[in-house]
């Protein structure tokens, strides 16, 4: 199963985009024997200061076609890391071939394309600027394929 991180903003480099980078390709490493991966990241960008609404477009040509979309938002699901790698698993065993996280920009998501996700992830009850979201979000998709593969990576 196909990932894809379709987030608001450019990344420039720096440690953000090599954490980023080094988790994803954990992942990919790692997932790879299990169904998962590879991942990617497609960063959009609203030029013409359209607003949510405007970010919510890009966002929707970003997602591959007929993947299951999960909205990061504070008002999601808080999950653990087995049950989120429990809800990959569960996404690959259904037959799904991808799977497209959606992070918005600095005011989030827009409420239409949030209604449209067919699960919402929220990293608790605080607010996360969305660089870091991506950061996390790369690290707990490694973690879950750690998980799956059943290596020591995870400790409870």
């Amino acid at each position: 199963m196909k990932v894809t991180l379709c987030v608001v903003g450019r990344l420039r480099a720096g440690p953000e985009r090599d954490l980023i980078n080094d988790y994803l390709q954990r992942f990919d490493r790692t997932g790879r024997g299990l169904g998962l991966g590879p991942a990617s990241v497609v960063e959009v960008e609203d030029r013409k200061g359209g607003g949510k609404a405007a970010e919510a477009d890009l966002l929707r040509k970003a997602v591959p076609r007929g993947a299951v979309i999960c909205a990061l938002d504070e008002r999601g699901k808080t999950m653990s890391s087995p049950q989120f790698a429990d809800s990959l698993a569960g996404w690959r065993d259904a037959g799904r071939s991808d799977l497209a996280f959606l992070i918005g920009g600095a005011d989030g998501l827009d409420k239409a394309l949030r209604a449209q996700a067919e699960a919402r992830l929220s990293f608790g009850a605080m607010v996360w600027p969305h660089m870091l979201a991506r950061v996390m979000l790369a690290e707990q998709l490694y973690r879950a394929a750690a998980i799956l593969a059943g290596t020591p990576y995870h400790r409870v």
